[in-house]
């Protein structure tokens, strides 16, 4: 037993609040036992697997406002996976990248490749961002829509006066499927299944431009050495036979099958949007009135919806809390560990109910009180 035992009335009745692997919802799990479980160990080039490939990629076309001539690329791997891919298979010349946190970062080292040129690198503080600029010579320009690690939101949106050839890219993982957007401001919307999608690792997803799919091509015929794994080339072409190039993460493929169709069931992304919105919204109101609690990023303008970062008083121990937390069933609400600060950070994905969210609230005041 832990020493302090939270009420039962105002736990939260799913206590999974994390921003890495992300809360299931029970239809998913027995979606997969009554029909996801027969394709498990099934062949990746027969139509049960296929057809759950397609399904997923029609699935994101729609809740992304099928945008005309874009196309849902998948791979074996992920996000981190993604980010050497597009080093080796997409980027070329000069690269901007936008950083605001850890993930933004290691995109942008990835983009210090040594067949590129060193690239552009705007370091903003943790907690807020900067703005990516127009700069004469760059092809790339790369940010994350969502800093995991911060709890900072940036834009879907072109700037302009760039070259006529530079592609946009976004880093979605954290967002995509949580916050709405329009494809046509960016080239390479891309993202693993892990957070909003309600699902499992092993997968990069990509929703890419045909100018993106072009670029692609042309550095796939050109005598750059891109390993087989690292070819987006290699990963386009499968992806339009529904397929990867190793065996994909076939439970992970039908969880997100199965939160893809709920979400365009029930509106689409935009209520999706709206659902995240609602959920971060009384995190952020619940800090700013707390006597021990603010938001770690005091812009409301740079705030995500889908994790929220909220620093504690030094006079409370923001770890404790979490190991109370834990100890009753609330897991996952430690912050970033590069990050170091006290705070707790809380996912707020598509899945989580805003009544969800109160209950932790309330929970996480019955803690303070409790610790004194």
């Amino acid at each position: 037993m832990p020493e302090i035992v939270i009420p039962a009335e105002i736990l939260p009745a799913d206590g999974r609040f994390g921003c890495g692997p992300s809360r299931l919802r029970a239809a998913q799990l027995q979606a997969f036992h009554s029909e996801g479980a027969r394709l498990m160990g099934t062949s990746h080039r027969q139509a049960p697997v296929k057809n759950l490939v397609k399904r997923v990629q029609n699935g994101l076309l729609d809740l992304f406002h099928s945008p005309d001539g874009y196309e849902i690329v998948l791979g074996n791997g992920g996000s981190t996976a993604f980010w050497d891919v597009a080093s080796h298979s997409l980027a070329e010349g000069k690269a901007q990248a936008l950083v605001h946190g850890e993930f933004g970062a290691k995109f942008a080292g990835a983009l210090a490749a040594p067949w590129l040129e060193k690239p552009t690198v705007i370091n903003g503080e943790p907690g807020a961002r900067l703005e990516l600029k127009p700069e004469a010579g760059v092809k790339s320009y790369v940010y994350p829509q969502n800093e995991t690690s911060t709890g900072v939101v940036a834009p879907v949106k072109r700037i302009a006066s760039v070259d006529s050839d530079a592609l946009f890219f976004t880093d979605a993982t954290s967002a995509a499927g949580g916050i709405d957007f329009d494809p046509l401001e960016t080239d390479v919307y891309y993202f693993a299944p892990q957070k909003n999608f309600a699902s499992d690792g092993g997968l990069w997803f990509a929703l890419m431009s045909p100018a993106a799919i072009a670029r692609a091509e042309r550095i796939a015929a050109s005598d750059r050495y891109i390993p087989e794994f690292l070819s987006l080339k290699t990963a386009i072409d499968n992806s339009r036979l529904n397929q990867t190039l190793n065996t994909p993460a076939i439970a992970t493929l039908f969880l997100m099958g199965e939160q893809i169709d709920w979400m365009n069931q029930n509106g689409g992304l935009a209520w999706a949007d709206s659902r995240t919105k609602a959920a971060s919204a009384h995190l952020y109101d619940w800090a700013e009135n707390s006597p021990f609690a603010t938001p770690f990023v005091a812009n409301p303008e740079h705030r995500s919806q889908v994790v929220v970062t909220i620093d504690f008083d030094a006079s409370i121990d923001a770890a404790a809390v979490a190991k109370v937390l834990r100890a009753n069933g609330v897991v996952d609400v430690e912050p970033y560990r590069k990050l170091g600060r006290n705070q707790l950070r809380v996912a707020t994905f598509t899945a989580t109910d805003l009544a969800e969210v109160q209950a932790l609230t309330a929970s996480i005041d019955y803690v303070v009180s409790e610790l004194g």
